[in-house]
């Protein structure tokens, strides 16, 4: 069971719910980078690269840079404590699945398990987004918006304007560089395994695309509501009211209140699974032997770095 499965495919579509209070995955999710080598470095590194991720969004003033800082300092000195193990008993469960052949169920228990583990870092920054939210301007909010715009932008020339055939070479050469990373080289009939699961994929741009404009939307309507900056606003919140707010915008995100991207979306976790399931399934001994020993690793490095301080 890959890391780079679960924060590269499934994690990915979490990682989208939260781009203004982004320190939440900057340490969740370089906790489960691809490359060995990298996990201490970045993870070491989470909270100052959380926050220039952050400030690129919100462009803070002097003070709110402080701020922002120290709850990213305290907030992995907690992920570090609290996180990383658990982290490491998720690793050392794909490690035992890893050598043997799979359905979808084992799959998509380790994918609720990354779900929990970004929710429990959800809760746990709360009190500090609240702050944050309480703390923007307007000018920061138009900043955010116009960051939204850019990055729209960008999103559609990778998938939403090209054909579907590119789209579909797109997707595969991801996750083959994602399978190789951890299985090494594929083989032909791997390869059309991967395709084959592909092709018949119901993953809608469109849709995707849609509900990110949701949820950009949802997000700046609430953190205008925190900073007092809304349309009809006549007071400005306090922080009972906003962190209400932000926990419902948070719950909006990971659990969308369109039924139907709802629905489409539980269907492509499953069909992952399934999918993720059929090529580890095709893998040789020496692959699965692999796979075993870059899980064993990326358990060591984890629980190396909980214990540092």
């Amino acid at each position: 069971m890959s890391p780079s499965f679960i924060s590269s495919g499934f994690f990915n579509r979490l990682t989208c719910c939260s781009r203004i209070i982004g320190w939440l995955l900057a340490i969740a999710a370089l906790s489960l980078l691809q490359a060995c080598s990298a996990i201490k470095l970045a993870y070491n590194n989470a909270p100052e690269l959380g926050y220039w991720w952050l400030d690129g969004y919100a462009d803070f003033d002097d003070s709110q840079s402080l701020k922002v800082r120290a709850e990213l300092a305290r907030l992995q000195l907690w992920h570090r404590t609290d996180e990383l193990p658990k982290i490491a008993d998720m690793l050392q469960e794909a490690r035992r699945l890893a050598g043997a052949d799979l359905g979808p169920a084992p799959v998509c228990a380790l994918y609720a398990e990354a779900r929990a583990r970004f929710s429990a870092v959800t809760a746990q920054a709360e009190r500090a987004a609240v702050e944050v939210a309480l703390s923007l301007g307007p000018e920061q909010l138009a900043h955010i918006e116009r960051k939204f715009t850019r990055k729209n932008a960008d999103w559609r020339d990778e998938w939403l304007v090209i054909p579907a055939s590119q789209r579909l070479e797109h997707r595969l050469k991801t996750n083959v560089e994602r399978s190789e990373d951890f299985y090494g080289r594929l083989e032909e009939r791997q390869l059309a395994t991967l395709r084959a699961g592909l092709e018949t994929s119901i993953f809608d741009p469109q849709l995707v695309y849609a509900e990110r404009l949701r949820r950009q939307q949802d997000l700046l309507q609430t953190l205008r509501l925190a900073s007092g900056a809304g349309p009809g606003v006549v007071r400005k919140p306090g922080q009972a009211e906003v962190l209400t707010a932000l926990r419902a915008y948070f719950d909006r995100s990971l659990n969308s209140p369109n039924p139907a991207y709802r629905a489409y979306n539980d269907r492509l976790v499953a069909e992952s699974c399934a999918v993720f399931a059929q090529v580890h399934n095709s893998t040789t001994p020496e692959q699965r032997s692999r796979a075993v020993r870059r899980l064993a690793a990326y358990e060591r490095d984890v629980v190396e770095l909980s214990g540092q301080r």
